[in-house]
């Protein structure tokens, strides 16, 4: 059963990280725990991931890296759950879900793309190149734009709602373990021949985590169209009808909600590590020649579902207060 505490703790953790985020004064002297648990995947990766074992055995030893990792975040969350069961130990647990969420640092990361074209495109490239896994050098301003609002719908549900909602469900060991999948996905849960066999257990995983969040996302995503001039119904719509043509069963209803808010194409072909990814457009009738005054709709849109995303766990915190 999900803990009445658990909603005013996230209540107040999404409301740190939004004044917050991550300070780089902080997290340029201390690792941030994400990095280290990057850095737990990336020396099992190295142990285990290795051609001599064959396909067979590296998809074992996929799972079992996951399984180690999972178990090390999980307890390290629950240890902090311990060390945090005492007088004002809730100060700590909403200091550490607000270091585990990302709201502002995405934001801050997608609003960084828009400000660089100010500059060049090139800088715009640089840019996007730190929040998307595509070829900058091949991307133009319209590709870039939608790559970066891509990213700021994707990574909302990845990034925000779904660490939430595991907070809610498991307190930090559900958030610790949730980044780890997370973070495993990320750096090892590709299609590229190193990784097929190994990191497939990461991938599939995180496509279950991802599931409630995803869609939830994709509602908050549409709720708050009207935010850039959009409209809910149709973003509804359109997220229902196009979600599931994205080759990832989860990114595409938030971006198809974000694409029909905007009136914009997103997804399509693409190019990854000189591959091109020939998939289908969502809102296929909508314009693809985004602009950067189009991401920052996005982000208005982005800052509104975060605003009800916070709304709707502060009113849930307090009807249980007063139950």
């Amino acid at each position: 059963m999900i803990s009445a505490d658990h909603f005013w703790l996230l209540a107040v953790a999404m409301g740190v990280d939004a004044l917050v985020g991550d300070p780089d004064l902080v997290w340029s002297r201390v690792p941030h725990p994400v990095a280290l648990i990057g850095r737990l995947i990336a020396l099992l990766d190295r142990g285990f991931n290795r051609r001599e074992f064959g396909t067979a055995w590296l998809g074992v030893l996929g799972v079992l890296a996951l399984l180690v990792v999972i178990v090390i975040a999980a307890g390290i969350g629950y240890a902090l759950e311990l060390a945090f069961a005492r007088p004002f130990g809730w100060v700590g647990t909403i200091l550490v879900a607000a270091v585990m969420l990302a709201g502002r640092s995405l934001y801050n990361h997608v609003a960084a793309v828009a400000a660089a074209f100010t500059v060049s495109l090139d800088a715009a490239r640089t840019a996007v190149a730190r929040i998307v896994g595509r070829d900058p050098a091949s991307l133009d301003e319209a590709r870039i734009c939608r790559a970066a609002i891509e990213s700021a719908a994707e990574n909302f549900s990845d990034g925000v709602v779904a660490p939430a909602l595991w907070f809610l469900l498991l307190g930090l060991p559900g958030l610790f373990a949730y980044k780890a999948i997370n973070t495993a996905d990320s750096m090892i849960g590709h299609l590229s021949p190193r990784y097929r066999a190994f990191g497939w257990a990461a991938a599939r995983l995180d496509d279950v985590v991802n599931l409630p969040a995803s869609r939830l996302a994709g509602v908050l995503v549409a709720l708050a169209a009207p935010f850039a001039g959009g409209q809910i119904g149709q973003s509804l719509r359109i997220m229902a009808t196009d979600a599931g043509k994205h080759r990832s069963p989860n990114a595409g209803w938030p971006e198809a909600a974000m694409a029909a808010a905007l009136g914009v194409a997103l997804a399509g072909p693409r190019r990854y590590a000189g591959i091109i990814v020939n998939d289908p457009f969502l809102n296929e009738h909508g314009r693809r020649d985004a602009t950067p005054v189009d991401i920052r709709r996005a982000l208005r849109i982005y800052l509104g579902a975060n605003a009800l995303a916070f709304a709707a766990v502060l009113v849930v915190a307090v009807a249980r207060a007063l139950a």
